[in-house]
């Protein structure tokens, strides 16, 4: 968290540079003491980790999300990195979004970037990491902004994303040097996306990427209020983001959990998590499930960090280990093939 930058009400930012003040003072004093949540954690780290916590907290307390959303967004933390990346909002008849390029030059791969946030959020750190994403691994990025929870519960988002699928495909982009990537409850739509293009017998992207992603809807694993103490997310908060996206719907939590699905005869999944995040439990499970069944899946797991760690770019050493294995793995799904490579992080291949 090396900048951060001031957005919207006024009360909104005194109250998040307050909150964003008393967390950094209270670490300091704690590591004073000699207790930090994580030993292994630098100062920063932690700091950033119980602000986005804090500001998710404050969000959900509002009655109406649309006020939660303006606070969360109120003081925004990034790593202060700049990327060779020009950036540009969708054109009027392109699904509502907006283009990352890396360099400023068309590149031969193109990712569809399905943003995180619970499917009720659509953050400002978000635009940030799609900026990073595509910089980082040198791509098109097109991420859209899909409908949000709880006003439109599902399938209002796999909609969404299916025409912004749809749309790329007509741009004839080849579906071989094509990726799907997304990030927490982004990543659970680039799951529920993969079944979706099965099920219209449309082309399978050459990879789909889950960071961190939501793969069960309910309660799962001792991971889901065990790490509460070291994430960012809780697993309070994963229930009602659950809830909103059901809605007054008649889908149940089985038919909008991954888990519960076959993904026989979907393109390979490559997945990323970390072992403090409430989700790891049913990541892990997820994965060895799909395998079971005949999927081609990779699951790397970093023990010592949070949900969406990968935010922090190349500012820390395990983020910076996992955007070297993603673009090792996009190279293998989109170059001559093969299975995906292990490494010493890998738990599932």
């Amino acid at each position: 968290m090396g900048k951060v930058k001031f957005k919207g009400k006024f009360s909104y930012r005194l109250k998040s540079y307050l909150a964003i003040s008393a967390i950094s003072l209270d670490v300091i004093w704690r590591r004073i003491w000699q207790r930090p949540i994580a030993k292994d954690w630098s100062i920063e780290f932690e700091i950033g980790v119980l602000f986005i916590r804090h500001q998710y907290n404050r969000a959900f307390e509002f009655q109406k999300i649309s006020d939660g959303r303006e606070y969360f967004d109120s003081l925004i933390p990034s790593t202060g990195e700049k990327f060779a990346v020009s950036s540009y909002l969708s054109a009027p008849n392109e699904p509502e979004g907006n283009w990352h390029i890396a360099n400023g030059k068309k590149r031969e791969l193109t990712a569809l970037y399905l943003h995180g946030g619970g499917y009720a959020f659509n953050p400002e750190i978000s635009s940030n990491f799609a900026e990073m994403l595509a910089g980082l691994l040198n791509v098109n990025l097109f991420m859209p902004n899909y409908r949000l929870t709880p006003e439109h519960s599902h399938p209002a988002q796999l909609e969404d994303a299916l025409v912004a699928y749809h749309f790329l495909l007509e741009q004839n982009i080849d579906p071989s040097k094509l990726i799907i990537i997304g990030d927490s409850a982004g990543g659970h739509l680039a799951l529920m996306l993969l079944l979706e293009l099965r099920r219209l017998k449309l082309p399978q992207p050459a990879l789909a990427i889950g960071l961190c992603a939501w793969t069960d809807i309910g309660e799962r694993g001792k991971s889901f209020y065990g790490n509460d103490n070291y994430d960012l997310v809780q697993g309070y908060m994963a229930l009602r983001f659950g809830e909103w996206l059901i809605g007054n719907t008649s889908y149940n939590k089985e038919q909008l959990s991954p888990i519960y699905q076959d993904f026989t005869k979907v393109a390979p999944i490559y997945l990323q998590g970390g072992g403090r995040e409430i989700l790891i439990d049913m990541i892990s499970d997820f994965a060895k499930t799909i395998k079971d069944q005949g999927a081609e899946v990779a699951l790397d797991v970093w023990p010592n960090m949070v949900h969406d760690f990968q935010m922090h770019g190349m500012t820390h050493v395990d983020s910076v280990e996992a955007f070297e294995r993603i673009r090792e793995i996009i190279a293998i799904k989109t170059g001559d093939g093969g299975a995906m490579s292990s490494c010493l992080r890998t738990e599932i291949n």
